[in-house]
């Protein structure tokens, strides 16, 4: 039993991985469907709503209105640079070099997160804790790395990806800043909220609201955004700040980086992609990395 209470933080940051694998599947499923910007709306809506009740049930009120006014501000600013700008850059990175080459960039994040942690909230890793990051984040680029994968990458499309993982890494940091002791679902809460005002704003300017509306009546596209709501910004998001609450934010991001290596199997069901001996040796090694945490 102290062997798991010591480790809470490695453990959610797994489920973290499972969540968002699950979630990755299903968004992409609606994203062809209704659109990266009408999902990344109607996902936060939906999450503020779970939220809402999940708290309802274990604390008594629906809306984080015991949240210090401290904590809105470093949550909040959470929200909009990890919800908003990080997924922002990520989804556009996509359109310029492919989400397998903005995959493999995205990977670094466990290592900006570290290098972030280190200089504003003193975390201090053990040599055993950066091999296990080295060693994991090594398995996951063997994992996605290909052979027609660009050389030259646009640099356009690289700043794009790097604003991603950097957007991740900065927000994991504030939040373990602004959250303190606070309620992790409380917390993601607050994020969410910050994160659908800024989509609200940004479906504003480009007067996109006709198509959000559409959206919601798409049944099909609906259920997915749904079941993706559920393990994205919901369970997998408040797991995520339970996981920095409890572990170094360099630790929980890298076990929460293993998404490429988790989504091999489901997507060659999902999408009848073949699974390579390559992506089987960097699991594996990833896999390796991981277990160093648990030592």
């Amino acid at each position: 039993m102290n062997y798991f209470q010591s480790h809470l933080g490695e453990i959610a940051g797994l489920g973290v991985a499972v969540c968002w694998t699950m979630s990755a599947l299903f968004f992409e499923k609606a994203g062809h469907k209704i659109g990266s910007l009408s999902v990344n709306f109607i996902r936060l809506l939906m999450a503020i709503v779970f939220l809402g009740i999940t708290t309802f049930f274990t604390r008594g009120i629906f809306f984080p209105s015991d949240a210090t006014s401290q904590q809105w501000i470093w949550l909040g600013l959470s929200g909009v640079i990890g919800f908003f700008l990080g997924d922002m850059f990520l989804f556009q990175s996509y359109m310029v070099i492919g989400s397998r080459t903005a995959a493999l960039i995205m990977s670094f994040a466990p290592m900006l997160t570290s290098i972030i942690g280190w200089f504003f909230l003193n975390e201090k890793l053990s040599n055993m804790n950066i091999a296990g990051i080295v060693i994991s984040i090594s398995g996951i680029i063997i994992a996605i790395s290909s052979k027609k994968m660009k050389l030259n990458i646009p640099f356009k499309g690289f700043l794009l990806a790097f604003g991603g993982a950097l957007g991740q890494a900065i927000g994991l940091i504030l939040s373990k800043k602004g959250m303190g002791n606070y309620d992790p679902i409380a917390a993601t809460q607050i994020r969410a909220m910050f994160g659908l005002l800024s989509f609200g704003i940004l479906i504003s300017v480009l007067k996109r609201w006709n198509k959000t509306s559409v959206a919601l009546k798409h049944t099909s596209a609906m259920k997915s955004v749904t079941i993706g709501a559920i393990f994205g910004p919901f369970l997998g998001v408040a797991l995520s700040l339970f996981a920095i609450q409890q572990t170094k934010t360099g630790i929980a991001s890298t076990l929460m980086a293993l998404v490429p290596v988790f989504i091999i199997l489901p997507s060659a069901i999902m999408f009848k992609e073949k699974i390579t001996a390559q992506q089987v040796i960097g699991a594996i090694i990833s896999i390796t990395g991981v277990s160093l945490f648990f030592l």
